[in-house]
C-alpha cells in the first residue's frame, strides 16, 4: 500500500502550483479549481522515490513541485500502467499514460528534462471515474489490488489456501 504525500493545484496553464492538504477530485474533470479541466489529462502523478533518485542524480535537493504534478505518491509504482486503476483514498483514477518532461523542466533546472526521460520518470496521468475529497495522508493503491484482497478477506482463510 502506498501513501499520497502531496497535493498541488495549479491555477492556470505555467501558472504556479499551489500546495493543498486536500484536494476535490470531479469524475470527467479532474481536480477542483485545477487549470487542466476535463481534457485526457486531468491529474498528472509522480512516485516519490523516482522524484528522490533523480533529484540524486542530478546532485541537488530539489522540490517535488518542481515537476508540475498534481499528487505526489509513495510505495507504488507507476511505470508502464496504462489502463490501471489507481485507488487514492475514495478517489478512483484510470492512468492513460506516461507524462513527458518538457521544456519547463529544463528552465526549472538544467538537465531535469533528460533525467525524466526514461522509464516514465515524469510519471503518470490519467482521467478521473470516481470523484471525492483526497488528502495528504491517504492510502493509495491498484484498484484491482484492493478488489482481490477484499474478496479474499471476505471469503475468509480457506479461499486463499
Amino acid at each position: 500500500m502506498g501513501r499520497l504525500e502531496a497535493i498541488w493545484i495549479k491555477r492556470a496553464m505555467g501558472g504556479p502550483m499551489d500546495a493543498a492538504e486536500r484536494a476535490t477530485l470531479v469524475a470527467g474533470r479532474g481536480i477542483a479549481g485545477n487549470a487542466n479541466q476535463g481534457e485526457r489529462r486531468q491529474v498528472t502523478i509522480i512516485e516519490r522515490e523516482v522524484w528522490d533518485d533523480v533529484a540524486r542524480r542530478l546532485g541537488h535537493d530539489l522540490s517535488p513541485d518542481t515537476r508540475r504534478a498534481n499528487l505526489l505518491v509513495s510505495g507504488i509504482a507507476l511505470r508502464e500502467t496504462r489502463d490501471r486503476v489507481l485507488a487514492i483514498g475514495g478517489v478512483r483514477v484510470r492512468i492513460l499514460g506516461e507524462t513527458k518532461p518538457c521544456h519547463q523542466m529544463e528552465e526549472a533546472f538544467p538537465g531535469l528534462e533528460a533525467a525524466l526521460w526514461p522509464d516514465w520518470g515524469g510519471g503518470a496521468f490519467g482521467e478521473v471515474i470516481e470523484g471525492g475529497v483526497v488528502a495528504v495522508g491517504d492510502d493509495v493503491g491498484w484498484a484491482e489490488d484492493a478488489g482481490v484482497a477484499e474478496m479474499e478477506h471476505a471469503a475468509g482463510p480457506s479461499a486463499s489456501a
